[in-house]
């Protein structure tokens, strides 16, 4: 388990201005949040603390890289991670039901007794966040450097096999009605 601490600020003791932070990450940063479909081999996440005396205004910069597996062939993937994310942090009386009424996801309200800032949570969320959805070996085709060349074969082997028209045996024999007139001349 990571040191909680580690990822608070104390806002209320820096000067007003912009302020520096970085985190070196790992994969044992995600056990507090449970498995993930990826390996986070080397992390950075730097932020940029910009202090008012109305609001913070947080800039998160995600880099590193990470092992993701393909979603085509199941092999390992090097994935560059590379995303910016903001967060505007504002003061209230309820921030509870600031938070609650809030429509935009990149604003945050916390109590104006508040000292510390834990910014850990965003962190997990960037990060994870900079994982695409859909993993493949390449965008367009199938044959990357990182694509298993097994899967690859099997998959064209189906694709082929599927654009085959396929006889239904149900309807075996039904062809020599296709044409009603020919069916009853034949019959006479």
């Amino acid at each position: 388990m990571s040191n909680r601490r580690e990822y608070e600020i104390a806002f209320v003791g820096l000067k007003p201005g912009v302020h520096q932070f970085e985190y070196i990450v790992d994969h044992s940063f995600f056990e507090d949040f449970g498995a993930q479909d990826f390996i986070l081999s080397e992390g950075i996440v730097k932020l940029q603390l910009d202090k008012s005396s109305s609001f913070l205004m947080l800039r998160f910069q995600v880099g590193g890289k990470a092992q993701v597996n393909c979603d085509r062939c199941s092999n390992e993937l090097p994935l560059q991670l590379f995303e910016d994310f903001t967060v505007t942090v504002k003061m209230s009386e309820d921030p509870d039901t600031a938070n609650e009424e809030e429509e935009d996801p990149d604003v945050y309200y916390i109590s104006r007794g508040e000292s510390t800032l834990d910014v850990k949570t965003w962190i997990y969320e960037f990060i994870s966040l900079s994982i695409p959805m859909q993993k493949t070996c390449e965008f367009e085709s199938m044959d990357g450097p990182y694509c298993n060349a097994d899967a690859r074969a099997i998959l064209e082997r189906i694709r082929v096999q599927q654009n085959q028209p396929q006889q239904n045996p149900l309807w075996k024999g039904l062809d020599k009605f296709k044409n009603g007139n020919e069916a009853v001349e034949n019959t006479n």
